[in-house]
């Protein structure tokens, strides 16, 4: 065991701990971080739809500019594994804490460069180049911070509400795409025909703001009974990622394959969607930004219901049921949108959110689960990056080309429904446990 671990263990065991207090903590700072984090991640995918192919890519015509855009969106998901094996490295060998704190300060940062970072107009080739590392970094970050928010709020829960303990997390990406979509929406009134100016970067420098607040949270947060337990009685492997793939391969491929059209779902709903409306039905952007808005409200307490029926009915078969409510809306989905009616357009922005609810729910304790304590970090985050990367990092990629090709969403609907097919499958193989460490 590492000093420093040994020191997280002694200054956590010293004297009494009240584990009510400590879960609710957990359940707040989960909360609060996973909400950062995602507002930082979301709000690139929001102005990468609106701003940035002019912003950075002016040379080239808009497909190629739009395309360029998502490429960028998509090496943040292709970062995430990097970042979940770096920061599960230290989350099973130093504790979750640290993981934590680290991927917060480091995604707050990044986000702030962003805002102010110049544009292709006045640093050329470097505009792109730049945006493109941030973008890397904020990959690398989400990596490390989902699977540890999960975690340090399920393993300070108790058997009776740990899976919806394990949830919570989850309820922070709509609240990071409410709070990232609401706070564009109102510079975009504000700063007016000076958006493209100065209006954009506002939104990504007070991300400042919100990584102190969570850190003021998250000092006061002691490690979880389950790492400690780990720590005082087994010895810890040297390279917990490879004993991830060695030990549970079922585990990571019957993960990543099950919850893969969660992901593409949102990369669709929550981002695709804006892009869609605008350059192929010709329609303000603030209808879509609008409705994306009231769809991430109500996903909220969709997530926080479903999270609550986790534990009374078997997450995987709420996950599986969410697939095939997916497979259902995919077509009625691109219809609504294309009546060009701004009523059925947030009707169809609604439905879906809270479609994908029923599966972002329940994918938090389904992954988290299926892994022993001392694995559980690297194995969880190895398993939803390589989900993520797979699904949403090239879902708006994919969809651009789709419409362009065939010149229809329903080519979108047939690529949402093949994956959610795909799902239920691969959700055959899942097995969900807790385990004796817990």
């Amino acid at each position: 065991m590492s000093n420093l671990a040994e020191n997280v263990v002694r200054n956590s065991e010293a004297g009494q701990v009240d584990r009510g207090k400590q879960q609710r903590i957990a359940g707040i700072s989960s909360v609060l971080g996973s909400t950062i984090e995602w507002y930082d991640f979301f709000l690139y995918g929001t102005m990468a739809a609106i701003i940035f192919p002019q912003l950075f890519f002016p040379l080239h015509d808009p497909y190629v500019a739009t395309l360029l855009t998502f490429s960028t969106y998509a090496i943040g998901y292709i970062a995430r594994p990097l970042g979940g094996i770096l920061f599960g490295h230290l989350g099973d060998k130093i504790g979750r804490k640290v993981s934590l704190i680290a991927t917060l300060i480091i995604m707050g940062i990044t986000t702030v460069l962003i805002g102010l970072l110049p544009g292709f107009a006045v640093i050329r080739i470097w505009a792109p180049i730049l945006v493109t590392i941030f973008r890397f970094v904020q990959g690398v970050a989400i990596g490390g911070e989902w699977p540890g928010s999960v975690l340090i709020s399920m393993e300070w829960g108790t058997k009776k509400n740990r899976g919806f303990m394990a949830t919570l997390p989850q309820i922070g990406v709509p609240l990071g795409l409410i709070l990232g979509t609401a706070v564009t929406s109102l510079f975009i009134a504000i700063s007016g025909d000076s958006f493209s100016t100065w209006g954009w970067r506002v939104p990504f420098i007070l991300s400042l703001v919100l990584v102190i607040l969570g850190l003021m949270i998250r000092v006061n947060l002691l490690e979880t009974p389950s790492f400690q337990k780990v720590l005082n009685e087994k010895e810890m492997p040297k390279l917990p990622f490879v004993s991830v793939f060695k030990e549970h391969p079922k585990q990571v491929l019957s993960g990543v394959f099950s919850n893969v059209s969660s992901d593409i779902a949102f990369g669709v709903f929550a981002f695709y969607t804006t892009t869609y409306g605008i350059t192929h039905l010709g329609l303000d952007k603030s209808i879509f930004v609008n409705a994306t808005l009231v769809g991430a409200m109500i996903a909220v307490l969709s997530i926080f219901i479903t999270g609550y029926v986790s534990d009374k009915i078997n997450p995987k078969k709420i996950l599986g049921f969410g697939n095939i409510l997916l497979i259902l809306w995919a077509i009625p989905f691109f219809y609504l949108l294309n009546t060009k009616s701004t009523g059925l357009i947030f009707l169809a922005i609604i439905v879906a959110f809270i479609i994908h609810s029923t599966m972002w729910a329940p994918l938090a304790p389904v992954i988290a689960s299926s892994f022993p304590a001392h694995l559980r970090y690297s194995g969880s985050a190895i398993t939803f990056m390589l989900r993520s990367v797979i699904g949403g990092g090239f879902a708006p990629l994919i969809s651009t080309y789709l419409l362009h090709t065939f010149d229809s969403g329903y080519a979108i609907s047939a690529y949402i429904i093949v994956a959610a097919v795909i799902a239920l499958f691969a959700l055959r193989f899942v097995d969900i446990k807790y385990h004796k460490e817990d």
